[in-house]
Formats: C-alpha cells, structure tokens, sequence
C-alpha cells in the first residue's frame, strides 16, 4: 500500500528566517533529528533570500493521507512499504508555507512509496520536457533506427529562441555538422533549445514523443507543440520564422500591451500544453531508474548524462551532500512582472548506499525571489536525506537489538 500525503499552498512566508535556513543547510548528514527539526522550523517560518540565481488557492488545506492501491503497469505487485510520516510531514509544510502554485513528489524507487504535496496537478514543465525527446531518440536507437555518430547537420532553419549555445556554430550556407549524441548531450546538460527541437523533428515531431509517453503509460505527462511555438503562445504571439533572429522575439513580445502580455500568461498557467503532474514524473523517473523504459546501456546514458548537467547548481543539486549523486534536469519559463511561468527541477537522487529518491519540485506560478525558489528545492533533498539517514541509523539499531 502507497501512503499518498497531501497538502495545499497558499501560506505567505514570514521573514527573518535566514538565519534557521543557512543552518539548515550547513549541518552534516550525520545529525538527521537536527536536520529534520531545522525543516521543520523552516516551513513554519517560510523563506529568507541567501542563495543567488543558477546560472545558464488561498488558504491553508490540512494534510490528507490516504492508501491507495499500488498502480497497475511494470511495477504492479512489488512490494511497497509505507511512506516515512516526517517527510510526509516536512513536504507538507514546505509546499503549504510556499507562495504560489506548486507541487512537489518525493517516490522511493526501491520502497515504493510516494509523497507528494499539489503534485497530482499539472504544472508547465518548460524543459524539463527534454527529458520525453532523450527518451524517445533513445528508445530509436533501441530498436535499431539510429545511433549516437550519426551524423547531423544544423542549418539557421533550425535556430530556435532563449537558450540556444549551439546557434553560434552555425554558419551560412554550410551549418554546422554534428552528431545525435552530441545533439542529446547539449540538449540535457546545457538544456539548448535548437539542440532539442531538432532531435525532436528527427524522431517524429511532436506527436512521436506523445507517442512514447503514451506506449510506456507514463500517465499525466504532456507534450507540447515544439520550443517556438510553445513559447510564441505563452508570449501571446504566432510564431513567425523571423523572431529568431536579431532578438526578433523579444521585439515582438515587447510591443504587445500589457493586457495581452498578461492574458496570454494567465492562459498557459492556467492550462499549459505542457504541463506534466510531479507525481507522473518521478513515476517515470523511477521507471526509468528500474530499467523499465529503455535497454540496458540507454538508461545508463541518459542517467549518465543527466549526472553530468550544468544547470541549476542551487536548485535541487544545491543541497546534495557529498557522496550521493544526482542526475536531473531543469526547467525554466518567461517572467511577466516579477512572476515565473515555470521553475522546475526533477531528478534522481542516489544515496551512497544505492538507494534512490525520485524528486520533482516544480512551481507553476510565483512571485516569490529567485533565492525563494531555490531554498524550497533544496529544503525537499534536505528532508530527504535526512530521513534517508534516519532510517539507515534506526536500521542498525534494530540489527544490533537482542532478541527476547
């Protein structure tokens, strides 16, 4: 049985905390009742501003806790143990001390468990998204359609918007000529655009990654219709093949007013083509983890490869410890008068001892500061490594007691 805990959002933080949050983070693993007793206080007290920016409703709802069967599909009749009631606890707190529209889901790979708070709804992934075209490409090669070296060339028709490192290797008439893999590699460590959207149009487009997630029954994940237009919607705007060049977006979206710049971000939030629920993703991610989703050697070059990621170093990544590894991805959307359309970071967290954490914090909709954002983020791999870390102590105990 799967202890599902639940809470709402909606509680505006208190200041003056900052001092509670730069303990919280400082203590070492080894003193998991003083780590947990730090969350706690800090989701009673909500968010300072500390941590600078990575690089690259109303109303308190009371927790509910309810069993539910385990799901049917590859990981129907395992063995699932109850959730630990502190984490429970703690996610709780942390997301109903947030403001904004967020959720957030902690799955136990190897337990089974899952806690999440707001996580059943769906929120706007942004890049996260990513992650559905590397499985897809991945899933290619599994079936013998394509490999890594196989060669690939970019022209400007590829050139998308934002974030895109690849674009100034392209050059006139003759491109840029590169690989699959290296394509993959850009696209999830440094979360480039064009990289993306062109191993997107090479698996099939947008309805071929839909179609991966729907074959692998990965649930409430969405799928949208390519970086441009996404993000021409979210702007308000009709994609046009000029705005990708000489800052041609930002032209366009600045000279919209205000009243439609705010209607078009009220719209996407509101129901974003996008939008994925943070318990379908670590379900997938732990799925993936199993080895359920790709062969062998593709699931460990995309871990691999999300392991190695260069972006959001003070989202989840900021507050694992040292020898635990992480592997995730980020997601990040426009900002409209101080708010964010997507501030995400999902991943695998794996423990020293092998044991592995699904994480996914992703924040639809907020005012609150960069820093903010990023506290919360790591305030979750906190509790969690500190419960990880109480249960192995309570283990040994337990080893050690006599019987009778």
């Amino acid at each position: 049985m799967i202890w599902l805990y639940r809470g709402g959002s909606g509680h505006k933080a208190r200041a003056g905390t900052n001092l509670v949050v730069a303990h919280i983070f400082s203590l070492p693993v080894s003193k998991p009742v003083a780590i947990l007793a730090l969350t706690a206080a800090l989701c009673a007290c909500g968010y300072d501003t500390r941590v600078r920016a990575a690089r690259s409703s109303t109303g308190a709802q009371a927790p509910l806790i309810v069993a539910i069967p385990p799901r049917s599909g590859p990981s129907a009749g395992r063995h699932v143990l109850p959730a630990p009631p502190m984490l429970a606890a703690n996610v709780t707190q942390l997301v109903r001390g947030f403001t904004g529209k967020v959720g957030v889901a902690v799955r136990s790979v190897d337990d089974g468990w899952l806690i999440d708070a707001g996580g059943s709804q769906r929120l706007p992934q942004q890049s996260v998204s990513k992650l559905w075209v590397a499985m897809t490409v991945l899933s290619a090669r599994d079936a013998g359609k394509l490999r890594l070296d196989d060669p690939i060339t970019l022209t400007r028709d590829d050139i998308t918007l934002f974030h895109q490192p690849i674009a100034g290797l392209i050059r006139g008439d003759t491109g840029y000529r590169t690989t699959v893999g290296e394509l993959l590699q850009r696209a999830l460590t440094m979360s480039d655009n064009t990289a993306n959207d062109r191993l997107m149009r090479l698996v099939g487009g947008p309805n071929a990654v839909r179609g991966f997630i729907a074959r692998k029954g990965l649930g409430a994940i969405g799928f949208g219709p390519g970086e441009r237009m996404l993000q021409a919607g979210t702007a308000g705007l009709t994609w046009q093949p000029s705005y990708a060049f000489n800052d041609g977006f930002n032209r366009a979206r600045n000279a919209l007013s205000r009243a439609d710049r705010i209607a078009a971000y009220q719209r996407y939030v509101a129901n974003p083509p996008d939008g994925a629920a943070p318990t379908a993703i670590t379900g997938a991610l732990a799925r993936l983890k199993r080895g359920d989703l790709l062969s062998a050697a593709s699931t460990s070059y995309l871990i691999g490869t999300m392991q190695s990621s260069h972006t959001g170093k003070m989202r989840l990544r900021g507050a694992v410890p040292a020898g635990w590894s992480f592997g995730h991805k980020t997601g990040t959307g426009q900002d409209l008068a101080g708010r964010t359309a997507g501030y995400n970071d999902v991943g695998l967290l794996i423990a020293p001892d092998g044991r592995t954490y699904a994480i996914a914090v992703m924040i639809g909709d907020t005012l609150r500061p960069i820093p903010a954002r990023q506290q919360l983020m790591q305030a979750v791999v906190s509790s969690v490594v500190a419960t990880h870390a109480s249960t192995i102590s309570a283990n040994r105990a337990n080893t050690r007691r006599p019987n009778g």
